[in-house]
C-alpha cells in the first residue's frame, strides 16, 4: 500500500488563527493539486505557544477551527494531521491532534499526553491520558504530539497495536534540532514504522524553532527533510516495507516480555 504525503513546515503567527488558516488552505489545495493523499500539519498550527490565551483560542471538536479543517479536508479530498487547542471536557484545553480524512470524517483524535513544562503547557494545558491509533485508508496510523517523541515506551504500544506508520507534529526549539532528528529516527528503527514528524519554523517571543521536517522509513532511512525555512515537502510512502523489515529483522519473535514484566 502506498500513500503520497505532504508535509507543511510553516511559520505560525501568533495567536491568529485565521492568517494561519489561510496559510493553510493554500497548502491543502497545492498539497491536493500534487497528487498527496495526506497533508501534515506542526503542532499548535492554528495559534503557537500563546497558552496564555489557550481558553479563548480553543474550540470544541466540530466547531471553530475543527469544523474548518474538517471542511477543507472534505473540499480538497486530502486528509489532514495537526494539532490545535481544543476544550475536551476538562477544566482547561487540550493540546489535540486530529486526522480527518478525505471526506471530512475525524478518524482519531489524540490529546497529548506529556506535557512539555520548559513552555508552560503544564500550567495552562490538560494532559492526555489515551493513545490514539486507528485504520486510515493507507494502513494503521498513530498520533503523537513534540514532547512525546522523548518517551518510546508510547511508540512501541503503538508498534504492539498494529501501528505501521506513526504521525508526529511539532514544535520542536532549533537549540535541541539534533535530538529532534536522532529520535525521530529511532522510533522509525526500534518499531520498524514509517514516521512523519513534522515541525514548524520561524520564531515566538521566547524561541526560534528549528523545521528539519522528516519523513523516515521502517528501516530507519530518511525519504525527505527540510532545512529550516518554510516549505511544503513531499514524499510517497510504501507501507508494505514495514512487513519486509519485521520479516528480515525479527525483532518481534526475538522481544522478552517475560524478562522486561511490567516497567516501573
Amino acid at each position: 500500500m502506498q500513500v503520497t504525503v505532504a508535509l507543511a513546515q510553516i511559520d505560525i503567527v501568533a495567536g491568529d488563527p485565521a492568517a494561519n488558516l489561510t496559510t493553510v488552505q493554500t497548502l491543502a489545495a497545492t498539497a491536493a493539486a500534487r497528487g498527496a493523499e495526506l497533508l501534515v500539519l506542526p503542532e499548535l498550527w492554528s495559534t503557537g505557544y500563546v497558552l496564555a490565551q489557550a481558553t479563548t483560542l480553543a474550540d470544541a471538536l466540530g466547531e471553530g477551527l475543527h469544523a474548518e479543517l474538517r471542511d477543507l479536508a472534505a473540499t480538497q479530498q486530502i486528509a489532514i494531521v495537526g494539532s490545535t487547542l481544543t476544550w475536551r471536557g476538562a477544566a482547561q484545553p487540550a493540546n489535540t491532534a486530529t486526522c480527518y480524512d478525505r471526506t471530512g470524517a475525524l478518524l482519531a483524535a489524540y490529546d497529548k499526553i506529556h506535557l512539555f513544562n520548559l513552555m508552560d503547557e503544564g500550567a495552562h494545558l490538560a494532559p492526555g491520558d489515551t493513545p490514539a491509533s486507528f485504520d486510515a485508508g493507507w494502513g494503521q496510523t498513530a498520533l503523537a504530539i513534540c514532547y512525546d517523541l522523548r518517551f518510546p515506551e508510547l511508540f512501541r504500544l503503538y508498534a504492539l497495536r498494529g501501528a505501521r506508520l506513526l504521525i508526529i507534529p511539532a514544535e520542536w526549539p532549533t537549540a535541541r534540532i539534533a535530538h529532534w532528528r536522532t529520535l525521530v529516527q529511532a522510533r522509525a528503527i526500534e518499531n520498524q514504522c514509517f514516521v512523519i514528524a513534522v515541525n514548524r519554523v520561524g520564531h515566538d517571543a521566547a524561541t526560534s524553532f528549528g523545521g528539519h521536517s522528516l519523513v523516515v522509513d521502517a528501516w530507519g532511512q530518511i525519504v525527505v527533510e527540510g532545512d529550516d525555512q518554510a516549505a511544503l515537502l513531499f514524499a510517497t510512502l510504501d507501507l508494505d516495507l514495514v512487513d519486509d523489515v519485521r520479516e528480515r529483522m525479527s525483532i518481534w519473535h526475538d522481544r522478552r516480555p517475560d524478562i522486561y514484566g511490567t516497567l516501573p
